[in-house]
């Protein structure tokens, strides 16, 4: 007695490199103006739950392929682009008021905001009335946010809680920037 049996096969997974590659291409077709904002979230959403690769296929299929040429075009333009923002933080960096860390050996918190009792007073709108705190902790600089309403930045970055700082980081308090140096 033979019997045969049936199997239902499923086309393989489709893998996180042909889900990124399609991404990538809708990116590109928006940053070419040929997609809304609108369609690309749309074909984004069915991207990342596309489970066989003829419907990311069909998501891509208007848009065109990258050729090399516009890829050296692309890469050297962004190249560009971000040296020139570069060089703008650098200079801008240079330009900010030094603000000098306290002597290690002070032993207290340097408090920083716009309250007459804190170490450091900054009458500036965006600035809470205690706003930040620097602190000498195991010889490293810590900046402490204290819930301040404009937040604290350290290089460009807001500040959840506490980070260490060094000498030459530029530091926020709201919309004032100032550039860390030692004594």
């Amino acid at each position: 007695m033979t019997s045969s049996f049936e199997f239902n096969t499923y086309p393989a997974r489709l893998s996180d490199v042909e889900r990124d590659k399609a991404l990538k291409v809708l990116r590109d077709g928006v940053a070419m103006g040929r997609l809304s904002h609108d369609t690309f979230v749309r074909r984004m959403e069915i991207a990342l739950s596309a489970r066989r690769a003829d419907e990311l296929a069909a998501l891509t299929a208007d848009l065109p392929s990258e050729s090399r040429l516009s890829r050296l075009v692309f890469g050297t333009v962004e190249a560009v682009s971000g040296f020139t923002v570069r060089l703008r933080r650098a200079w801008q960096a240079e330009r900010l008021p030094k603000l000098l860390l306290p002597h290690p050996s002070a032993g207290h918190p340097l408090r920083i905001g716009r309250d007459p009792l804190n170490g450091l007073r900054l009458t500036h709108e965006t600035v809470s009335r205690v706003h930040a705190e620097l602190s000498h902790q195991g010889g490293l600089w810590v900046l402490r946010d204290l819930g301040s309403t404009n937040g604290t930045t350290v290089n460009g970055r807001r500040v959840i809680g506490a980070v260490v700082v060094r000498e030459g980081d530029q530091v926020g308090f709201g919309r004032m920037s100032f550039r860390l140096a030692a004594n």
